[in-house]
This record gives C-alpha cells, sequence and structure tokens, in this order.
C-alpha cells in the first residue's frame, strides 16, 4: 500500500493534513519529527513526505529540527509553514523575522509555472499564518509563489523534488489548496489513489481481533456517534469478549437513555451493562461552575464506574474510548495549546486500573467517523445522529448543574431538533442544539410577569469541525422553535441565537 508520511513539527492543522491527503485515497500517516528516523523512513517505503507547520522559529535552538540529509534521500517532500521554513533553514537559505510583514488570514498569492500548481490560476486566495519567512531560498531552489508582502510564498527545487508553501494548502480557506495537494501526490510523487475507507475498517478489524485476541475488553459507551461507531467496530473484531458499558449518568438528551440500550442490545446483540449513575454524578458535580473542573470531574467518574464495573464481570484487561482528532487537538497535543479538555482525552485520571486504553478512531475526523459507521452497516439514524459531548448536557447548562435545569434544557433541545427535523434541514447544518445559560430575565406570559432563563440555540456547519461556520437557519424555523420553547417549557422567558463561527468560538459554548 502506497503512503505519504506526515513529518509532524507540532502544529494545529497536522492530521488535518493526513486527513486531506486520505480524501485524495493516498493513504496518510503520522509520526513525530523525533520518533522516526531517515533508515526507518527508506525502509518504509513512503511515496512522499509532508512537512508539517508548527508555531516555533526554526534558529530557536529548543524548536524541532530534523537531520538534513532527509533531502537527498531521493523522496518528494512538502513543507507547509514552518516546515517550508526548516526546509529552507536544511538547504542552507535565510529564514528571517517577518516583524512589520507578518500575515495571517486570507492572502491574495501569486503563482508561477511549476507542477505544484499546475491548473491552478496565476492569481488567488491562501491561507497564511506566519511571523518568520524565508527571505532567500536555498541554492538550487526557485521562487514559484510571491505575496505582496511575502518574498518567498512558495519555492522548489525540482531536481530533487522539494518543495515548500509558506501558506497552508489543507484548511479550506486556500481555495486551491485541494489541487495543490492533488498535484504534490499524483503530479509528484507519483501516487495512485488506491486507498480506500473500507481499507480503514478492513484492517481495524483486522488489527484488534490479533492484538485484542484473548483480551477481556471494556467499552466506554456514551450512545454517540463516536463511540457506537468504535464498538460496532470492536464488536466485528472481538465479539463476546468485548463489553459495553453505558453509564446513564442524568446529562443525556431526552429519551436517550432508553434509545441506546434497545439499539444495541436488539440491533447488535452486545453485551452490553447500563449503569444508572445520576445521581452520583450530579452529587460530584454540586456547586461546581467552571467548565474544566466539570470536564475533570465527568472524566474522572466515568473512569471509575468503570472500574467499578470491571471488577463485578471479573478481570479487564483494555478500556476502549471514542475519542476522534478533534478532541485530542483541542486537549492538547504535544506543545500544542490547551482549547478544552476532553473527558477521553484531557480527563483521564492519572492512576487507573486497566493495564490499556485503546482508541480505533483517534485518527479520523466525524465525517470519516460517521463513513465508518455506514460501512460497519450502522443504521444511518444512528451514524447521522447529532454530536454529543462525552460531558453531555453539563456543558451545555452554563453555571451550576442541578436536576431542575437538565429537564428544562432537555424539553428545549428536543423542540429544537425536532423543528429542524420538521423543516427537512438535518443535513443543512452539521451540529445544532439547544444550551441553557446561566442569564435569567423578565418576561410576561398571560399578563403575569415572569423571571425565567434564557435559552441558546447553536447550528453550525462544518466538515472537520476544527473550523465551522453558523448556520445561516430560516427565520421562520427559528421563530417557530423560540414560540414552541417559549410556550411549552416552563421556566424559560427568552430565547437567542449563536452566530458566532469557530474560532473564534468553539461549537459548545463549555
Amino acid at each position: 500500500m502506497e503512503k505519504i508520511l506526515v513529518l509532524d513539527f507540532g502544529g494545529q492543522y497536522n492530521q488535518l493534513i493526513a486527513r486531506r491527503v486520505r480524501e485524495h485515497h493516498v493513504y496518510a500517516e503520522i509520526k513525530p519529527y523525533n520518533k522516526i528516523t531517515i533508515d526507518e523512513i527508506k525502509e518504509t517505503g513512503y511515496k512522499g513526505i509532508i512537512f508539517t507547520g508548527g508555531p516555533n522559529s526554526v534558529y530557536d535552538d529548543k524548536s524541532p529540527h530534523y537531520d538534513a540529509e532527509i533531502l537527498n534521500i531521493g523522496i518528494p517532500i512538502l513543507g507547509i509553514c514552518y516546515g517550508a521554513q526548516l526546509m529552507a533553514f536544511m538547504a542552507d537559505g535565510m529564514v528571517a523575522s517577518a516583524e512589520n510583514s507578518s500575515e495571517y488570514g486570507k492572502t491574495t498569492v501569486k503563482v508561477e509555472g511549476s507542477l505544484l500548481f499546475k491548473g491552478i490560476p496565476e492569481e488567488s486566495v491562501c491561507w497564511m499564518s506566519h511571523t518568520d519567512f524565508i527571505k532567500i531560498p536555498p541554492m538550487g531552489f526557485k521562487i514559484i509563489a510571491k505575496t505582496s508582502k511575502c518574498p518567498v510564498a512558495a519555492m522548489c527545487d525540482e531536481t530533487r523534488n522539494l518543495y515548500g508553501v509558506q501558506f497552508h494548502p489543507e484548511v479550506t480557506h486556500t481555495i486551491y489548496g485541494k489541487q495543490m495537494l492533488y498535484n504534490f501526490l499524483f503530479e509528484i510523487c507519483s501516487c495512485h489513489g488506491d486507498w480506500k475507507m473500507e481499507n480503514f475498517v478492513e484492517n481495524s478489524i483486522e488489527k484488534y481481533r490479533t492484538e485484542l485476541a484473548g483480551k477481556k475488553v471494556l467499552l466506554a459507551l456514551s450512545g454517540g456517534v463516536d463511540s457506537s461507531v468504535a464498538a460496532v467496530l470492536l464488536h466485528k473484531a472481538i465479539g463476546q469478549n468485548l463489553t459495553c458499558v453505558f453509564v446513564d449518568h442524568g446529562l443525556l438528551r431526552k429519551d436517550e437513555g432508553d434509545f441506546v440500550e434497545k439499539t444495541f442490545r436488539e440491533k447488535f446483540g452486545m453485551n452490553l451493562i447500563r449503569v444508572n449513575a445520576e445521581e452520583r454524578f450530579l452529587r460530584k458535580l454540586s456547586s461546581i461552575t467552571e467548565p474544566e473542573q466539570k470536564r475533570k470531574i465527568i472524566g474522572e467518574e466515568f473512569i471509575r464506574v468503570f472500574e467499578d464495573e470491571a471488577k463485578k464481570i471479573g478481570k479487564v484487561d483494555v478500556l476502549v474510548q471514542g475519542t476522534i482528532y478533534p478532541d485530542v487537538i483541542e486537549s492538547g497535543k504535544g506543545d500544542s495549546a490547551v482549547i478544552k479538555s476532553h473527558h477521553n482525552v484531557g480527563g483521564l485520571p492519572d492512576v487507573i486500573s486497566f493495564d490499556e486504553i485503546v482508541e480505533p478512531l483517534r485518527d479520523l475526523f466525524k465525517d470519516e467517523v460517521r463513513e465508518t459507521g455506514t460501512r460497519l452497516g450502522i443504521p444511518h439514524e444512528l451514524v447521522w445522529r447529532q454530536p454529543f459531548p462525552g460531558p453531555g448536557l453539563a456543558v451545555r447548562v452554563i453555571g451550576e448543574i442541578t436536576k431542575d435545569k437538565l429537564d428544562i434544557l432537555r424539553e428545549a433541545d428536543a423542540i429544537f431538533r425536532e423543528e429542524i427535523a420538521n423543516a427537512k434541514l438535518e443535513k443543512e447544518t452539521n451540529q445544532y442544539f439547544a444550551l441553557l445559560t446561566d442569564l435569567r430575565s423578565v418576561g410576561v406570559k398571560g399578563d403575569a410577569r415572569t423571571y425565567g432563563y434564557t435559552v441558546a440555540l447553536r447550528a453550525v456547519t462544518t466538515d472537520d469541525f476544527m473550523t465551522a461556520e453558523w448556520t445561516r437557519l430560516p427565520y421562520e424555523v427559528l421563530e417557530k422553535a423560540s414560540s414552541r420553547i417559549t410556550n411549552e417549557v416552563s421556566g424559560i422567558s427568552r430565547v437567542v441565537y449563536d452566530i458566532t463561527s469557530k474560532p473564534p468560538a468553539t461549537v459548545e459554548w463549555e
């Protein structure tokens, strides 16, 4: 199988690069720069290498570097942002601080003829994010793109198939980024594009059938898309050696607990243990208002519940979680900044009583998880359910969590989702939900004064959940949802709609 190596230098978009490569049906795997040697790269037979971006300066002794000999081993290389600067640095070019000429966001780039830009207009919009820049390219390299501020927006040494771009072709804001990556893969690396998602499914089933043979495996089943796909994948691999523990922590959506239990018991015939732990979780969360603290408490309590169940069923060797890549990157990866902790990642306690943790979907984005679920034969209504955070409604109730607040939110959220379905807009927005703010305001019902909570509605459109645009829902849909929520749900006096994109916001409020 042909492979592309994504050599990771610590940027935020490393996995997104791999995902974009896989969209072209070429298998990509990520390796940290300090975890793979040149000899290992040669032996693996990679068709190409992509140097990722990163937040560092090549002149900082503590920044990630690599043996310059990698430029001479005969494998095509594409350097992106820091990766391009590192390529220039290793080949004795000049990298300098941009000072007043740094660029962030959408930037017009003028390109010259090269295989990398085949079929791309001379002028187009690309996504820039840099403070350093390549001032003078190395000997043997030529400049193939410029901006008004950046003299070397792209460079290449065609003899050695070395290419560097200062911008980010992997993000959707770079209009022709997909074509650039296609050109690198097929025009420069001579790939054939023979990897498909079914390869991931087949390889994963075989991998875990072998690695987990004879082991007792406990899976953290939340009932969301991610953990559901992980459950079916592992069930196909190891069958009855898998026990799914579904923790109903009292933070689920309306009627969700019963739906999850019925689906996995009747449809898939899995070993399923349902733990009704609402009182236990609410007691732990009493008086807690800080979002990160909520997540940590829920993450640890999840593990403690699993430990308790593991003791009841005997020795358990492996814990499985439905972690996907946006969870990992937002919780901080390497030197990356922590945006928010996820119960599958940052919320793990320091000491747990399992020998091993397996995360079969850790390298996938949400749309890839859904495609995997479809190929596994999971019903459409489950695969396309709304994404739901591991901490559940705890991070959709702003401030202190109480059962009354949760019940109010459950009803409001159900109405909003129902109106989206009634308008047949499920495919027009990738995630939509209601949240209960801690703001109370005056209202009027039946000529009487009320003092109730404000509910916020949120809907976003995205293909990777790394960035997202707020969805332009029709006014009549919002009006119907607002009217029903304020009339049918006691305790709510106001409804607002969140029109903030990601970034600067995250999808969830907490």
